[in-house]
């Protein structure tokens, strides 16, 4: 993940601290959270709970509630939730907690006690937490507003982006054939494919990019077009574009995360737009 400064913290909470990210299976993966190791600390005691959605804020949370915990918290509605995510090469976490108090409590779940907690944060959460919403919607922004800024494939770029190698493979009619990256955009990417093109216009094809990490990331998209790759009859460039509605949230922030670095480079030639 690119460094953030304490600039773009003030920055994040400025502009995205009433926004509400709704924690789907998708963004828990993206944001490596580790769902077995939340929980509400109360005065005396903790329960473990499930984060429904947050901002920078306030949180909803599910959690199981006793009779004589609810009445508890009229007495005293002062809590801490704790956060608590994977590092990038998941062999520890990291955690913090978040001051907060409860404003709403709703029964969701009347046979196992389960409600829904709406949770008021009683101060500024940790830069921790303002970074991670933070980037995760920049990058949902950036991925509409800068669609079609591509990187060029380089030996550098592969290195920011966090990818292994610009060896791919993609997938057409089922078929898998072995490619190599061009560039990349939050909207599509470039692959040079051996054979003719020609049959494979207007086409869907999976693309799986490999990581440093040792993970990969899937991307599907429309081949769109193709071009010559000068030089050589045997390879085309194939364009695909991707379903916009479809583009997981890491990828997003893998380019987001390389657009960040590449603008505080001194020499930022590696990102090129597709005239």
């Amino acid at each position: 993940m690119a460094i953030v400064t304490s600039q773009q913290i003030k920055e994040y909470y400025n502009s995205y601290g009433k926004v509400d990210v709704t924690f789907t299976k998708e963004i828990n993966e993206s944001l490596r959270l580790a769902r077995n190791q939340i929980y509400l600390k109360f005065r005396g005691g903790q329960r473990p709970c499930i984060i429904y959605s947050t901002s920078m804020m306030e949180a909803k949370v599910v959690v199981a509630m006793t009779d004589d915990l609810i009445k508890a918290l009229k007495d005293d509605n002062l809590v801490s939730l704790r956060f608590c995510f994977l590092k990038e090469d998941r062999s520890d976490i990291f955690s913090f907690f978040v001051q907060s108090r409860v404003s709403g409590l709703t029964q969701y779940d009347k046979e196992r006690n389960l409600h829904f907690a709406q949770l008021t944060f009683t101060q500024r959460p940790p830069d921790d937490l303002i970074e991670i919403l933070g980037s995760l919607l920049e990058a949902n922004i950036n991925a509409a507003r800068r669609s079609e800024e591509r990187i060029v494939i380089t030996k550098d770029n592969l290195r920011r982006l966090g990818l292994a190698t610009k060896s791919a493979v993609i997938v057409i009619d089922r078929i898998p054939r072995n490619g190599i990256l061009r560039d990349l955009s939050f909207g599509g990417l470039k692959i040079i494919i051996m054979g003719n093109p020609k049959y494979l216009v207007n086409k869907t094809a999976g693309i799986r990019l490999a990581l440093s990490s040792g993970k990969s990331i899937d991307v599907n998209g429309v081949i769109l077009r193709f071009e010559p790759v000068e030089g050589r009859k045997d390879l085309a460039a194939l364009a695909i574009k991707y379903d916009a509605e479809k583009v997981s949230f890491e990828y997003k922030m893998m380019i987001n995360d390389y657009l960040k670095h590449n603008a505080r480079a001194p020499k930022p030639r590696a990102v090129e737009n597709d005239g």
